[in-house]
């Protein structure tokens, strides 16, 4: 069977009914989602949990604030990890946790 597993990016115009993908290999069915905030990520992450999925990769966007969101509302059902930035080329050199917050 294979793993279902989602990677969330975050980028502030991002609709994740839109703004989505699915790569499937013979062990991976990978969810690519994106999300405006931390709080629709919580959403989203809430939503696939329920739909089966089993691990929950964050984007470099996400600071350890947002990470946590993240782990808090999935109710620490499935492991959540982090793609690690301290500061984000794609946030102006900030953190998630300065921009989402």
């Amino acid at each position: 069977m294979a793993l279902k597993a989602v990677f969330i990016f975050l980028a502030p115009k991002a609709d994740p009914k839109i703004h989505k993908s699915l790569i499937s290999t013979p062990t991976l069915e990978l969810h690519i989602v994106g999300a405006k905030n931390y709080d629709e990520a919580c959403e989203v992450a809430k939503e696939l949990v329920n739909q089966g999925i089993g691990a929950i990769e964050l984007c470099g966007g996400f600071g350890n604030v947002g990470a946590g969101k993240v782990s808090d509302a999935v109710e620490h059902k499935v492991p959540v990890g982090v793609v690690r930035f301290d500061i984000h080329p794609g946030l102006g050199d900030k953190s998630g946790d300065e921009f989402f917050i």
